[in-house]
């Protein structure tokens, strides 16, 4: 089996070294990317029910806010795949998707992601990466 393997990746070596690469670009962009966008969330954001449109895209053109929220969808869903890859390869994986999750429009995503945060080792990362940049912490819904 081993030797199998050895060879496997001996003879495609350009996949090895392009997922590789793949590998480490996206740690490094977690590393610069989901702080941001962590930091930026509201402290009350769980706390309300979710709007179906962001305030300042409403008074925009309908091929606009179409536009806009088919990439921020498709954006989310690069950011969740990255982060499921995460979770074997180096990198924040539970973090990042959590990340994209918040981008994505699916019925039942305001429940995952409290459940998500509810997890004290993920509660405590993202309070940890807000307190860094001067936010306060993330304010949740009491459980129900």
């Amino acid at each position: 089996m081993l030797e199998q393997a050895t060879a496997w990746f001996r003879a495609n070596g350009d996949i090895v070294w392009g997922l590789t690469i793949c590998s480490a670009v996206m740690f490094v962009g977690t590393l610069l990317v989901v702080p941001i966008l962590l930091a930026r969330i509201p402290e009350d954001y769980f706390l309300h029910p979710p709007r179906l449109q962001t305030q300042g895209w409403d008074a925009r053109h309908p091929l606009t806010r179409v536009t806009v929220r088919i990439a921020k969808n498709i954006l989310g869903v690069v950011i969740v795949v990255a982060g499921l890859a995460m979770l074997i390869l180096p990198g924040q994986g539970l973090l990042t998707v959590l990340v994209g999750g918040l981008l994505l429009d699916l019925p039942g995503k305001r429940g995952l992601e409290v459940a998500l945060l509810r997890r004290p080792h993920v509660y405590r990362a993202v309070d940890w990466l807000r307190k860094r940049a001067n936010r306060p912490p993330l304010q949740l819904p009491p459980p129900a």
